[in-house]
């Protein structure tokens, strides 16, 4: 008997034993951290993707809505202009019966290098009502544009050391017109331009895979790419050389100012009025914002 209580304290005190170490050491799951808002995030893309702003095609009355947007989060965010107004009006090609466009620029001073800056762009226009079907652009870029106000929230509260220009450029979808339009009338200095940080379709990827172009022109953005600590399943990749001249960016590049472009592959929604918010994928997306606000932290820190 004596034996078998003995064996009884003996198994008792060892599993009683496992079974609290297996409990301290088990580690709770972890939760990813975003340097913004994520509600606000999908919130505003929700919101400038719906049908109220009509598709948001330049010239129209939803591309005046869409202005009248960014602007209230821009001012809602406290980000100044970088001129007198955050508007920088631009006379649109005469092919296009179209009178202006409206880029809308905002700045966020830097602590320790005011006179370099980094462009953050991406545009709020796209292509309208065809056919009597909204084409909302929720991917095609509202994602773009909500995810320049996240950045935006983050450097309010945690000042660059460069400045930075946040850009909001209009008619992308008629040819980079407000881009190119800003690269030959930069408000500053163009030597002072230093990158170009395009966003334009970020909001979904079956593949989890975001798409990096740029470090393919200029090396020394390739390393920094490499070394970005990427937020969730994102999948980074170097790739694309085709798109150099895809999006906003490409005046930047033609004006030999360095670039990174950010964006996914095409989708079956892509230039589709099934573009839609209720279509893009809400973890892929915030997980993509933060992996590029990582590689904005990581370019900040260098000599550009």
């Amino acid at each position: 008997m004596r034996f078998q209580f003995f064996l009884f304290l003996f198994l008792l005190f060892t599993l009683g034993g496992n079974a609290q170490n297996a409990t301290t050491t088990e580690k709770p799951a972890t939760k990813t951290l975003y340097d913004f808002s994520k509600s606000n995030l999908l919130h505003r893309v929700k919101e400038l993707s719906s049908d109220v702003y009509e598709g948001r095609e330049t010239g129209t009355s939803g591309a005046t809505k869409a202005k009248k947007y960014v602007l209230f989060n821009f001012e809602r965010l406290r980000i100044k202009p970088l001129g007198n107004i955050h508007f920088q009006p631009f006379p649109m090609p005469k092919e296009t019966n179209i009178e202006q466009g409206v880029n809308i620029i905002g700045y966020i001073e830097g602590t320790e290098k005011a006179n370099q800056y980094i462009v953050i762009s991406a545009h709020y226009d796209h292509i309208g009502i065809i056919d009597g079907k909204i084409y909302n652009g929720a991917d095609d870029d509202a994602s773009g544009v909500s995810a320049l106000f996240a950045i935006g929230e983050y450097l309010k509260k945690n000042p660059p050391k460069h400045s930075v220009i946040l850009a909001a450029f209009d008619a992308e979808e008629k040819g980079l017109v407000g881009s190119q339009f800003f690269v030959d009338n930069p408000m500053v200095e163009k030597s002072q331009l230093k990158l170009n940080i395009n966003m334009d379709m970020i909001s979904r990827s079956k593949k989890n895979e975001l798409y990096a172009v740029g470090p393919q022109h200029y090396k020394q953005l390739q390393p920094i790419i490499e070394n970005t600590e990427k937020s969730g399943k994102v999948n980074l990749k170097i790739g694309h050389k085709e798109w150099t001249y895809a999006s906003d960016h490409a005046g930047f590049h033609r004006a030999k100012i360095p670039f990174v472009y950010f964006g996914v592959e095409d989708h079956e929604d892509y230039h589709k009025h099934t573009d839609d918010y209720e279509n893009i994928h809400p973890e892929f997306y915030a997980d993509a914002v933060q992996t590029i606000l990582n590689f904005f932290k990581k370019v900040d820190a260098t000599n550009l």
